[in-house]
């Protein structure tokens, strides 16, 4: 590949970096500048962010959010080149993205990629470009070197479209989050279930992040950050005047959809042994049978709530006493939930649901490996009438 461009790449972190050495494979003039001093070293670089831009025609910003953007611009404005193009692949707001084309005139292109460092790497990325067309053919061979270039109307459209598309992805996560919670609570082997998964719709999602989800040690450096898509969620919230939500409901900040989706992007499988308390407990409600509450809970057990609008907490054995060796008489329209487990080395959290005729219960558990074996510690739960 040809062309006359010298190039300065503004912010070298996981996607700038990815862009910076897919230039400079490409026989490329590149030179490269972050923040942080941080650099892979498969770019040439400098301290400066000046001597970044002062021989540059073409300016790339590949920074964390519009604040920054505006930051690095206003430090480098007087030392841009006047016939420099300022292409900007960051994700920020249609706002912001609006202001910076106001600001910069036809020398802005607004590009933000969809795609993460192996398309960058690859060459694959896909590219929201909004410019003037002229500017557009002249930063084309650059864009076409990182991907297959989309032309979008304005540059707070293409911020708009990016925004949107990381809204599916946040979503798909947390689809995948709920869909292997209700694997495990089914007992379903995780690796047979990513198995039937990759044929779905969220094939691709699921081969990506295979490794992760079957708790490999060795799993791939992740190649987004779960901090920059919940920021991104935050901001399409803002920019289109709806809730910020996580998979829970509404979120009060971008650092609870942030702990959300972290939560999903990595939800572990949850080994067999950790479902046996669980499913004891099950049994023990199904047949009425407290020897399998016995087998679910440490003798050491509390069992705490609600009951008759006084606070109860049962030893085990006083538990145990509600319960005489019988189905209760509509066993058969009864239903029982596992709806999370969480494990944290040696300790475990879990959420079940209870339908039982007209009363739904929450329960909630604490609990612990011992001897090489799961057993329940204490429970609390909440009755809904």
């Amino acid at each position: 590949m040809t062309t006359s461009h010298t190039i300065a790449v503004l912010g070298l972190g996981r996607m700038g970096g990815a862009i910076a050495s897919r230039l400079a494979a490409q026989d490329l003039d590149v030179v490269g500048w972050t923040r942080s001093g941080r650099a892979s070293g498969t770019v040439k670089t400098t301290g400066d962010a000046h001597e970044a831009v002062a021989r540059a025609d073409l300016v790339v910003l590949a920074l964390f959010d519009g604040p920054a953007c505006r930051q690095v611009l206003d430090d480098v404005h007087d030392s841009l080149r006047a016939d420099a193009i300022v292409l900007n692949t960051s994700t920020i707001a249609p706002a912001e993205a609006a202001r910076l084309a106001r600001r910069l005139g036809p020398a802005y292109v607004h590009a933000p990629v969809l795609g993460s460092v192996p398309a960058a790497a690859a060459g694959t990325l896909q590219i929201l470009a909004a410019a003037d067309q002229d500017v557009l053919e002249r930063v084309r061979p650059v864009l076409e070197a990182l991907g297959t270039v989309h032309r979008v109307d304005d540059a707070a459209t293409a911020a708009a479209l990016k925004l949107i598309a990381n809204s599916s992805l946040a979503g798909a996560v947390l689809a995948l989050r709920d869909t292997l919670r209700q694997a495990d609570a089914l007992g379903l082997p995780r690796t047979r279930t990513l198995d039937v998964l990759e044929l779905g719709r969220l094939g691709g999602l699921v081969a990506r992040k295979r490794p992760f989800l079957l708790g490999e040690p060795t799993a791939a450096t992740a190649h987004f950050t779960i901090g920059a898509l919940a920021k991104d969620m935050a901001l399409l919230a803002a920019a289109s005047n709806t809730p910020l939500r996580s998979a829970t409901g509404l979120a009060d900040s971008p650092a609870d959809l942030e702990d959300d989706i972290a939560v999903a992007a990595t939800v572990p499988a949850v080994q067999d042994a950790v479902l046996e308390p669980l499913h004891a407990y099950i049994r023990g409600h199904a047949t009425g049978d407290p020897a399998h509450f016995r087998d679910a809970f440490l003798p050491t057990a509390h069992i705490e709530g609600i009951r008759d609008g006084a606070f109860v907490s049962w030893r085990l054995e006083e538990y145990c006493t509600l319960f005489h060796g019988r189905p209760a008489p509509d066993e058969a329209t009864r239903t029982r939930r596992i709806d999370a487990v969480d494990v944290h080395g040696s300790v475990a959290t879990a959420t079940l649901t209870l339908v039982h005729g007209t009363d739904t219960f929450t329960d909630i558990f604490l609990l612990a490996r011992v001897d090489d074996g799961w057993r329940i510690t204490n429970k609390a739960y909440h009755r809904h009438t």
